[in-house]
């Protein structure tokens, strides 16, 4: 399968940015359908690739060999048991980017037997840079995980876990993680004005310097630890914020934190999956 029709059900921000990625890498926007139930939302994945779209989800599905899920988990239900006579017709892989939904509700509402990948991709896949990590149920070939694969590395990187329930945890990390960046993004450059800098100023700093942190993390062979160790001279100004963000208890906090996120992540999938 070289050149699989992919059928996008839901055409909002993460879909758009997908087909984005597949299209940027040489993906033939033909080869892509994109199913919404909002005219606009098809109006403005238009402007951006021009891929074919429809407001029917079984004109989508019908002659895919992939169907990617970009709906609100609330919804998925009753789009995948209206979906179910159709894939069980020509049983496309079904690549969710939903929170919340496993592998075996999704697989009951579409009848059964039904390849299936769940994903876990984060905000910055709107820029290229996303980090997503995927399962796959036991009835994805080695074929159709490379497909997968494929499609969510359009947008950053993809890393694949064994354990469904994994995904929780990877929600405390990356799916959640932006926000805690943007959350020392944001202090950083409160303390900068308070301290006299301009807000632009305070701004450009704070933004060049978190991208320059993480550049130079992905790019080393050492870890995050020894590069913050080469960075802090004895006795120095780095050693003397970083004395006082310890004796704050930052990494318990940050640990205590990421806890709340997976087990908020871990509730929420039961509430979802007993409605």
């Amino acid at each position: 399968m070289s050149k699989p029709n992919i059928a996008f059900i839901g055409a909002g921000n993460m879909a758009s940015s997908i087909i984005g990625g597949l299209i940027a890498k040489g993906y033939e926007p033909r080869n892509i359908t994109a199913s919404d139930p909002f005219q606009e939302t098809l109006n403005k994945l238009r402007n951006i690739a021009p891929v074919k779209v429809t407001t029917d989800n079984h004109q989508a599905v019908t002659k895919a060999d992939v169907v990617v899920l970009a709906v609100k988990p609330q919804v998925m239900k009753s789009v995948l048991e209206d979906l179910a006579t159709a894939a069980q017709v020509n049983k496309p892989l079904f690549i969710s980017i939903a929170a919340g939904i496993e592998a075996s509700s999704m697989n009951k509402w579409l009848g059964g037997d039904m390849p299936i990948v769940r994903c876990m991709p984060n905000t910055p896949a709107l820029v290229q840079t996303g980090a997503t990590a995927l399962y796959a149920n036991s009835q994805v070939s080695e074929e159709e995980r490379q497909i997968a694969d494929s499609i969510l590395r359009a947008v950053g990187i993809a890393l694949w876990v064994n354990d469904e329930s994994t995904l929780d945890v990877v929600t405390a990390v990356s799916g959640s993680g932006p926000a805690y960046f943007f959350l020392a993004m944001e202090a950083m450059q409160a303390a900068g004005m308070q301290m006299g800098l301009t807000e632009d100023t305070a701004k450009q700093l704070t933004l060049q310097t978190a991208l320059g942190a993480a550049q130079m993390a992905i790019a080393s062979d050492v870890d995050a630890a020894e590069l913050r160790r080469r960075v802090t001279s004895p006795n120095g100004t780095t050693e003397q914020a970083i004395k006082v963000f310890e004796e704050g208890g930052f990494k318990e906090l940050f640990n205590q934190a990421m806890i709340a996120c997976r087990d908020r992540s871990e509730e929420l999938a039961r509430m979802l999956d007993e409605e």
